[in-house]
């Protein structure tokens, strides 16, 4: 059990490289598709770190996704690092300002449609032009299935978990 907000972060870092090396294992439909598990971690986050841990947790899912994938030195980390970004943003956004309105699934899925329109911005500027509207609902399609289905699972496992609650007690505002 955590004791302090720095193994608190350090542990849910640990488990989005987790997330992500099973996800890596799972074959993808579609390229440049994923299910966002390394997500869930940031999610639970959410409510039991301050914004600067956030983004800790964020910066080791990307970088760890990167070397995991092999793509750190590549345009697809920088995408992945935008995405990553803009969807933390507008998860902590979500969750500070529409406390009481928005669930986690919610917060899911606005996360998920961050990822993917920033994702799709970039690839309209900088790889496949105007192009990349053809893609783009196709790609915003499965960011909203996989922003429900990753809300659906850590929405149940913040109301089941025994673990969830001890670590609730000690570090929620």
């Amino acid at each position: 059990m955590p004791t302090d907000r720095r193994e608190l972060a350090a542990l849910l870092g640990g488990l989005c490289l987790f997330f992500s090396t099973i996800e890596y294992l799972v074959p993808k439909p579609v390229p440049y598709i994923r299910l966002g598990l390394a997500n869930i971690p940031i999610l639970i986050g959410l409510d039991l770190l301050p914004v600067g841990y956030i983004f800790l947790v964020t910066a080791v899912k990307v970088v760890g996704q990167g070397l995991l994938n092999g793509t750190f030195a590549s345009y697809v980390f920088l995408f992945s690092m935008a995405g990553s970004i803009a969807s933390t943003c507008v998860m902590i956004a979500a969750h500070r300002i529409g406390r009481k309105a928005i669930s986690l699934l919610g917060i899911s899925i606005l996360g998920a449609l961050a990822s993917n329109a920033v994702q799709i911005l970039l690839s309209i500027a900088f790889i496949f032009g105007a192009n990349a509207r053809i893609i783009a609902p196709v790609f915003l399609g499965f960011g909203t299935a996989s922003g429900i289905a990753m809300g659906i699972f850590t929405l149940a496992f913040v109301r089941r978990s025994s673990w969830y609650r001890a670590i609730h007690e000690t570090f929620s505002p």
